[in-house]
């Protein structure tokens, strides 16, 4: 028996239009920018013209990605509420595939801008095994003196004890697959962000990113029971934002790029992947060939780097030895560039930098149940 589980994060799924972009230039999309904007309402107007010129082709290659996972369950994030997340799947994902995600799940998180993680699962699996939903916990309450993991580098960054752990939430859903349990951990953690005080975004922010890893590793040892974990079915699905290593990238599309292979010394995901508390099944990949994004901050600061990740308890890595991620990257943008060899084709309309599926790529793997 198996499962074919996917997580992804698809960029913005909104139900709604953001219009703060007229007050704050720092909102404000590109296109709206190069134009003499007299009122509010010329804004509004503009702005939703401009989201529904751009939505149609963005999302077709988003269920196109999807799609192209072939996966019986989907982790996604960056999901507004059900309603988009229901519109979605029956105006373009159902299209294309011709069946449903008829199980959908979320639960309200804590993101400012109304942003959530999700679930949708088949009723059955490709070989025709019962995918039976059990239950969905919200851990998005939870703050750091719940778990007992306020540190002092959480207090220089200006992190107090009662705040929640999550910016979005860890989600805790169970399933039985074809009779036999499964337990997914979702989650989104925060963002690398941009410089503040003077400090590379990435080091300033690491210490939630790393609380978040150590939230989600304390909820699955309470969950299980400490030390007991390594040999129950659980595995860990969603964009938690940093990476163990990147291919830094240098050179241009005229001369030729280059791909430096380099280790990162720390990481936001430490705390999940040390003592073998769980296995990075895309370590199981080529070093060069693990990225899920690409991300560029002019010629000084370009890299590939893995943010997407499917982690699995030791006992069901044990089970899939032989077990490799797939990354779907048909969705990327024209500007991505690709290490030799890893060219894909990309979907019909995909544009130098949108439209695109997203900015991140899917993963998908396919486990034994057994």
């Amino acid at each position: 028996m198996t499962l074919r589980i996917a997580t992804f994060n698809v960029e913005n799924l909104m139900a709604r239009f953001d219009f703060s972009g007229f007050t704050n230039e720092r909102h404000r999309d590109r296109t709206i920018a190069m134009m003499k904007v007299e009122s509010e309402s010329q804004y509004r107007e503009l702005e939703r013209a401009r989201v529904i010129a751009h939505a149609d082709d963005t999302r077709q290659m988003t269920a196109l990605a999807i799609a192209d996972t072939f996966a019986d369950i989907i982790c996604l994030q960056e999901v507004e509420n059900l309603h988009a997340l229901e519109a979605f799947e029956y105006g373009y994902l159902y299209k294309m595939t011709g069946k449903g995600y008829r199980q959908k799940f979320l639960i309200e998180g804590n993101d400012s801008r109304g942003i959530d993680v999700a679930v949708m699962a088949q009723e059955q699996t490709a070989s025709g095994e019962e995918i039976e939903f059990i239950r969905a916990t919200s851990h998005a309450k939870l703050t750091y003196e719940d778990l007992d993991i306020y540190n002092s580098a959480l207090k220089e960054v200006g992190e107090k004890k009662h705040e929640k752990i999550f910016r979005r939430d860890c989600l805790e859903i169970d399933f039985k697959i074809g009779g036999r349990p499964l337990t997914l951990y979702v989650s989104h953690f925060k963002s690398m962000g941009t410089y503040k005080r003077n400090v590379v975004g990435r080091d300033y922010t690491m210490p939630v990113r790393q609380a978040e890893a150590a939230g989600v590793r304390k909820i699955i040892e309470r969950r299980f029971g400490k030390g007991k974990t390594a040999n129950k079915r659980w595995l860990i699905c969603g964009d938690l934002n940093d990476y163990p290593s990147r291919l830094v990238i240098s050179g241009d599309r005229q001369k030729g790029f280059d791909f430096d292979y380099v280790k990162s010394e720390h990481s936001g995901v430490d705390p999940l992947l040390d003592g073998d508390f769980c296995v990075n099944l895309m370590e199981r990949r080529p070093d060069d060939n693990q990225w899920t994004l690409f991300h560029s901050r002019g010629l000084k600061e370009r890299h590939l780097c893995q943010l997407d990740y499917i982690l699995a308890s030791p006992s069901l890595a044990r089970l899939n030895a032989n077990a490799k991620p797939e990354i779907i990257r048909s969705g990327q943008p024209w500007r991505t560039p690709f290490p030799k060899g890893q060219e894909v084709e990309r979907y019909p309309r995909t544009g130098w930098d949108r439209p695109k599926a997203s900015d991140h790529c899917p993963v998908v793997i396919s486990l034994d149940m057994i």
